[in-house]
């Protein structure tokens, strides 16, 4: 066949192969040009399964890269300063998180309505008007709780024994108070003027 005619066959052949392969879905080899040296040798080795395709000159695997393929890489890229640990995964810094340190996290999460947000790089939890606290735990009462009482949902007050009302500011006396007495604590009477005794039942008398 000759030399000039095997060279065309080689050639022809080459150009085949490479065009079925472009329209076929087999991974993409490494471009024209590229040398492997089976001898070579490389001094710090490659990591990651890279091979040694010259000396010192690593081909790295998928997901990775460097010049001994010592580092991973993520696409899309790791974001607000997260690190990529292997292809694909990044270690975030503290309030981000998600698979690229996309999202802002609040630890133990955000209650009552509040949203997640980063202030100054720090997760805050920011609470609807009626919430408060670190993660928006605390109901807010405008009118205040009194007496003991404990708000435990917005602008509603749980009250100790013996004080109803919104801000637990009316006193119960389980006996009422009599001639026109006033209850001004659990149980207890205030008297109008010439009463006395525990439910202003008493007349004082005059001397």
């Amino acid at each position: 066949m000759g030399l000039v005619g095997l060279c065309s066959a080689v050639l022809l052949l080459s150009l085949v192969a490479l065009c079925s392969a472009a329209g076929s879905d087999a991974p993409r080899g490494v471009a024209v040009g590229f040398v492997f040296d089976p001898k070579a040798k490389c001094e710090p080795p490659c990591k990651h399964g890279g091979v040694c395709i010259r000396n010192n000159t690593c081909f790295c695997s998928k997901g990775y890269e460097g010049e001994t393929c010592q580092y991973a890489n993520c696409y899309p890229k790791c974001k607000n300063g997260g690190t990529c640990l292997r292809p694909g995964k990044c270690r975030c810094p503290p309030a981000y998180g998600g698979r690229y340190c996309h999202k802002v996290t609040c630890e133990d999460g955000c209650w009552n309505g509040g949203e997640c947000n980063a202030v100054n790089g720090v997760a805050k939890c920011i609470c609807p008007s009626s919430w408060t606290g670190s993660k928006c735990q605390d109901a807010i009462c405008p009118q205040g709780c009194r007496n003991g009482g404990m708000c435990v949902a917005p602008g509603i007050c749980s009250c100790p024994e013996g004080w109803l009302g919104g801000a637990c500011h009316t006193a119960v006396c389980t006996k009422s108070c009599l001639n026109g007495g006033k209850c001004i604590s659990p149980d207890k009477c205030r008297c109008r003027r010439p009463f006395s005794g525990p439910l202003c039942e008493e007349r004082k008398k005059s001397h």
